[in-house]
């Protein structure tokens, strides 16, 4: 059987990148609602042309009344319509975020624990809670700016047309310039952005790995030169940030540089048009004062949509460089068996499981780890049910590989493994691993009650099955002082052999499981409590089939049966 596990990520990453796509590409409400606000000022300044016109003509005051309030209505309306469209754009630009936070937290959560090439949890917590806020400004700013831009200077260049071609002609020649030098400057903002994201990733992984292990650098005396570590990681992040800082201040000057320039060489052609030095460009004899002035009033409009995007050109490079950080943590992951159907399997009641013990059986099986070029021969075994059986073999010979993927948690390269006489595929591993309990080598203690971190969200384990589960693990003599105490994240507070038994009473709560899978439960133990360990393992897996990797000879001769695995052996032969 051969596996692809970073296909089906692959697709996903895919899709959530076209439909992340065709939302940028499409106009939305937002969008909609701003370029509606950015066209009411084309009626304003007629307004306003029409008012100095009618003074010019001797008109007095009376007159131009019905245009004051005329523009004032259209500004209030404008006003609206561009706060409307933003909330709206906010709003979709959140749900999408969610979205997409979602889909990468499904991701993360359907990893396999062995892939190594897996983020690091700081890293992962900087990239979807503090990287992903870019993503914000650039789809709800980002995306309107650009509609403007496709659609209000081509509207206000054909009203100038209408007035004056000359004056079109000057606003024709200075636009294209200013999209190509952003583009110049912005494929380097892209890369700085890019740039900060990875150091800011890398420092906020670094950070959590150390604050985790700080009473270990105490007591190896190296908190200063840790201190000195975080030093330079800052200086280097504030170096990376002050560098697209730059680049943003750049782009937003080249843009007000053509842009005055336009405004300036249309104001001037009006001037001289109006004192008579230039008589050519109107489609008439000369242009009024009024047809002038709103010649003047549309030359700067026809600017501001190139202006906003200018603005919002960096949220667009820092929004790029944080999807593609959250795309990177998706991509190429080595998921779980059967993960891509989890979401599809129906929720079962654990009272209806079978809680029977059942039996495993391992066909020419590849056992690999991730990214090692070493594997065990093609292993074939098979324990009955009910049978306790302990994998023996020097440590980093292959037995947490096996477990795993008797587990479902790496996938079956080669061989067969069926449980229950039901081969373990990407369709039926949701289901068979409902009828497992794991205990890894370095079991997690979340934050919260000891209740909490053995019940784990479970529905099904209730006050009654934790303090059964609590007494069957002999964990109760160590919470029987601390009673509702709350336990640090890491399990802070508890020594390695209360960790281990915290460990079992959650295996102890799921009492339908007919299989129990343990990876080396007594290591860095001492021996009296290696050996209360066993004893607790022996008590709990009554009725049950267990397999237990250890190198441990008094856990492995406890067990009914010992299999010897054999030593690596290199998958491809060295080169000379």
């Amino acid at each position: 059987m051969q596996h692809t596990p970073s296909s089906s990520t692959d697709k996903q990453v895919d899709t959530a990148h076209a439909e992340l796509a065709s939302v940028i590409r499409r106009p939305g409400a937002g969008a909609v609602w701003q370029v509606f606000a950015g066209l009411i000022w084309l009626p304003q300044a007629a307004l306003l042309a029409w008012a100095v016109q009618l003074m010019a003509n001797g008109q007095g005051m009376a007159a131009v009344w019905p245009m004051a309030a005329g523009v004032l209505l259209l500004g209030l309306l404008r006003a609206w319509a561009e706060g409307h469209g933003g909330m709206l754009a906010n709003r979709a630009a959140r749900a999408q975020l969610s979205s997409l936070r979602a889909r990468v937290a499904q991701s993360l959560a359907q990893t396999s624990p062995l892939d190594k090439s897996r983020p690091a949890s700081g890293q992962a917590a900087s990239a979807m809670a503090e990287q992903a806020e870019a993503i914000v400004p650039w789809l709800a700013r980002y995306q309107s700016a650009m509609w403007r831009v496709r659609l209000l200077p081509l509207v206000i260049l054909a009203a100038v047309a209408l007035q004056s071609w000359v004056a079109a002609l000057i606003l024709m020649v200075a636009a294209p310039l200013i999209p190509l030098f952003m583009a110049i400057v912005g494929w380097r903002a892209k890369a700085a952005s890019e740039e900060q994201m990875l150091q800011l990733g890398h420092m906020n992984a670094f950070l959590l790995d150390r604050l985790r292990g700080l009473s270990t650098l105490r007591a190896l005396h190296v908190v200063e030169l840790t201190g000195q570590r975080l030093r330079d990681h800052a200086e280097d992040l504030r170096t990376r940030t002050m560098r697209v800082l730059r680049i943003a201040f750049l782009s937003s000057a080249v843009l007000e540089l053509f842009s005055a320039l336009g405004v300036a060489m249309v104001a001037v052609y009006i001037g001289f048009h109006l004192l008579g030095t230039l008589n050519f460009g109107a489609w008439g004899d000369k242009l009024g004062l009024g047809q002038a002035m709103f010649v003047l009033l549309l030359a700067p409009a026809f600017f501001e949509p190139l202006r906003d995007l200018s603005a919002v050109w960096h949220d667009r490079a820092a929004g790029e460089a944080a999807l593609q950080t959250l795309q990177s943590m998706q991509a190429q992951s080595m998921q779980i068996v059967g993960a891509q159907h989890a979401a599809e399997a129906s929720p079962v009641d654990e009272q209806s499981w079978p809680g029977q013990p059942v039996s495993v059986s391992v066909s020419e099986l590849k056992v690999q780890a991730p990214g090692s070029d070493s594997s065990l021969a093609p292993l074939s075994l098979h324990i009955q049910a009910g049978e306790h059986v302990a994998l023996w073999s020097p440590s980093g010979s292959g037995k947490s590989v096996l477990l795993a993927q008797i587990a479902g948690l790496l996938p079956v390269l080669q061989g067969r493994i069926e449980v229950d006489r039901q081969t373990l595929d990407a369709s039926s591993a949701t289901q068979l691993r409902r009828r497992m309990a794991w205990l890894g080598q370095l079991p997690h203690v979340f934050a919260g009650s000891a209740a909490r971190n053995i019940a784990l969200g479970r529905s099904s384990v209730g006050p009654e099955q934790i303090a059964e589960a609590t007494q069957l693990a002999a964990l109760d003599e160590a919470l029987e002082h601390r009673p509702g105490a709350s336990l640090g994240e890491g399990g802070a507070g508890l020594s390695g052999g209360e960790v281990v038994r915290l460990a079992l009473a959650r295996m102890a709560a799921q009492t339908r499981a007919g299989l129990l899978l343990v990876d080396e439960p007594t290591a860095h133990l001492d021996p009296e409590t290696a050996a209360q360990i066993t004893q607790s393992l022996r008590h709990m897996a009554r009725g049950r089939t267990m397999l237990v990797a250890t190198h441990d000879a008094q856990l492995a001769a406890a067990m009914d049966r010992v299999i010897e695995l054999p030593l690596l052996r290199p998958t491809r032969e060295p080169q000379s």
